[in-house]
């Protein structure tokens, strides 16, 4: 694993980093030994990733003015039972959001904005989660993901992360989907590339409803997609330019790193530079800004996931060099504004 160490793009450019996690998987990494899935190799060096080892990375250089943090399974409360366990996680980052909030770690505010889960599969009885998702962080709960990531093929996912076929057309499902309208909830889509259509088709059943694409839809290179990535790209960018066709949707400009995208292939964190990862990301990048435009697409770390391809400082130096022909407003608008707007965060750059 090598860290660089490449001077610090445009220091100044405030940024909101709106997709990073927080957990402790050290009970559960020996479960998957590293041959098991590339992401298991990834995520080993960060089984434990709480606030110390965030504010390593948000303080290697870039003016990150707040953080958006992203539900993966950290510190459920078993002792609310089944629906409710997740509740403990919002509990949780909102006490660290505290932490942030103290001023004594520096002037960024991290997990200013919280995503937690709910298993919307609850139908309408959802709504009682978001109701205590909320009440556990009220200043700062937002809404939520729930992933529907799926492959025919489980070895492509690895166990963590294979979700129900077709999840986001299930009725039950959208009953649940239905309760974060009522009380103006976000959500998050997580899915591989092929599955874009069933989010295609989430967005047009509730066109009032913020959904928010992550990972540029999640571009597939390992297991069976090995070596598929530019006979895919066009039904990629299909279905990308489809799905900006909904003015109810904005996407995360990142996740490329994972070791799901083979983005590099080699990892963790083997020590590309930014302008080398700039130009594999290049593609996607740029189509998902010319299809969503700047103020509907925000750059993302989703740390430590991205681990993989890159430290967190070399990340965001290639996402300012993919921005480079931009103007000062649509730089604003990628790097923070979006971002601001659709989790309402907008304190943030007062």
């Amino acid at each position: 694993m090598t860290e660089l160490r490449e001077p610090i793009l445009d220091p100044d450019l405030p940024i909101i980093d709106p997709h990073h996690h927080l957990w402790d998987l050290r009970p559960m990494v020996p479960m998957f030994p590293t041959p098991h899935h590339p992401f298991i190799a990834a995520i080993a060096p960060n089984a434990h990733y709480t606030f110390d080892q965030l504010h390593a990375h948000l303080t290697t250089g870039h003016n990150i003015v707040g953080t958006v943090f992203m539900e993966c399974g950290a510190f459920y409360n078993g002792a609310y039972g089944d629906a409710l366990k997740p509740v403990g996680e919002a509990e949780f980052v909102n006490g660290v959001a505290a932490q942030s909030a103290s001023g004594l770690y520096g002037p960024s505010r991290y997990c200013a904005g919280i995503v937690g889960h709910a298993d919307l599969m609850l139908g309408s009885g959802a709504g009682a989660v978001l109701d205590a998702l909320h009440a556990a962080a009220p200043r700062r709960f937002k809404g939520i993901r729930h992933a529907g990531a799926w492959d025919a093929d489980a070895s492509v996912l690895g166990a963590p992360f294979h979700h129900p076929q077709g999840l986001y057309r299930d009725t039950t499902f959208r009953a649940g989907f239905a309760e974060l309208g009522k009380r103006g909830l976000t959500f998050d889509a997580w899915v591989l590339e092929p599955q874009l259509p069933d989010v295609i088709d989430l967005a047009r059943a509730f066109p009032d409803q913020p959904i928010c694409l992550d990972h540029c839809g999640t571009p597939v290179g390992l297991a069976r997609y090995k070596g598929t990535l530019p006979e895919r790209f066009d039904e990629w960018r299909g279905n990308i330019r489809e799905l900006a066709r909904y003015e109810n949707v904005v996407v995360k400009l990142g996740g490329l790193a994972m070791a799901f995208c083979a983005l590099p292939e080699d990892g963790p964190c083997a020590g590309h530079g930014s302008e080398h990862l700039a130009g594999l990301w290049r593609p996607y990048i740029e189509t998902c800004i010319e299809a969503f435009g700047p103020e509907r697409a925000m750059f993302e770390s989703n740390y430590p996931v991205d681990y993989w391809g890159a430290d967190y400082a070399t990340l965001w130096n290639a996402f300012k060099r993919l921005s480079r022909g931009a103007g000062a407003d649509e730089k604003a608008a990628l790097f923070a504004g979006t971002a601001a707007r659709f989790y309402g965060l907008e304190d943030l750059l007062a």
